[in-house]
C-alpha cells in the first residue's frame, strides 16, 4: 500500500505519495502526475499498481501552495507551471535519497491535467526517459504569471520515449489536438506512440467515475502502459 511523506518545495508543506516494490532494487521509477481531483484513490490506486509491477511510484501533491479549493476550475487556476516544476524537481530528489532508484530509469505519467503536466516535466528536465499521456488537455497554454513555454512548446526539448492514450469523444484534447501533438513530435524526432479509442470520452480510465470510465479502453491502456515502461525502463 502506497504511504505518504512530506517535504517542504516553496516554503510550503508537500505531500508525496510513494509506493515501492518488494526487493533491494535499484528500481526504476515513475513520477505521477494527478488530475484535478490531486490524490484520491485513482491516483492512489495507479501509485499501487505501478509499485506492483515493479516500480517506485511517486505522486506529489501539486494543489499543496494554497487551501483546497472544491470548485474544479477554480482549484486549476491555483496552479502554475513554474511550481509544478518545483514540484517535479522535490519529487525526484525526494526519491534519490530516501529509496533505491536508478536514476537512469525514470518515466513520468499523467492522467487529464497531469498528462499536461507530464508533458511539461518531459520537456523540462532530461532525466525523463519515458513519458506516459492520458488525454493531457490545455498544452497549449502556459499556466501563471510568467507565461514561460507551453508544454506544446516545450516537445523539442523531450528526451523520452512518448504513449498517448486519447478518446475520440474528447474534447480537451479534441482529435485535432491530439493529431497536432503528434505530428510535433514525430517533427523532432521523437519516438511516439497514440492510441485513440472509439466511443471514448475524456477521463475514461477513472473508475471512480462511473459517467466517463470506459472499461475496454481502461484495460487496454493500462496493459499497453505496463509494456511500454518495461521495454523503456526494464
Amino acid at each position: 500500500m502506497a504511504r505518504y511523506d512530506t517535504v517542504e518545495v516553496g516554503g510550503k508543506p508537500m505531500r508525496i505519495c510513494i509506493g515501492v516494490p518488494e526487493g533491494d532494487g535499484p528500481h526504476a521509477s515513475v513520477v505521477v502526475m494527478c488530475h484535478i481531483s490531486g490524490l484520491d484513490a485513482f491516483t492512489e490506486d495507479r501509485v499501487d499498481r505501478l509499485a506492483a509491477s515493479g516500480y517506485v511510484a511517486a505522486a506529489p501533491d501539486i494543489f499543496h501552495y494554497h487551501d483546497w479549493v472544491e470548485e474544479r476550475e477554480a482549484r486549476r487556476a491555483t496552479l502554475q507551471d513554474k511550481r509544478v516544476l518545483a514540484d517535479i524537481e522535490a519529487t525526484l530528489a525526494h526519491i534519490d535519497a530516501t529509496e533505491a532508484v536508478d536514476p537512469d530509469r525514470t518515466a513520468i505519467l499523467g492522467h487529464c491535467m497531469g498528462g499536461r503536466t507530464a508533458m511539461l516535466g518531459a520537456g523540462t528536465f532530461e532525466r525523463f526517459t519515458a513519458l506516459v499521456d492520458y488525454y493531457g488537455g490545455n498544452t497549449m497554454v502556459s499556466w501563471g504569471e510568467d507565461q514561460g513555454p507551453t508544454p506544446f512548446e516545450r516537445i523539442p526539448n523531450i528526451k523520452a520515449s512518448v504513449i498517448g492514450f486519447f478518446g475520440l469523444e474528447d474534447a480537451n484534447p479534441s482529435p485535432a489536438d491530439v493529431d497536432k501533438t503528434e505530428a510535433e513530435l514525430k517533427e523532432h524526432g521523437i519516438a511516439c506512440e497514440f492510441h485513440r479509442y472509439e466511443g471514448a470520452d475524456h477521463a475514461f480510465q477513472n473508475y471512480t467515475n462511473p459517467a466517463r470510465y470506459n472499461e475496454a479502453a481502461a484495460l487496454d491502456s493500462w496493459d499497453r502502459t505496463l509494456r511500454f515502461l518495461a521495454q523503456e525502463l526494464g
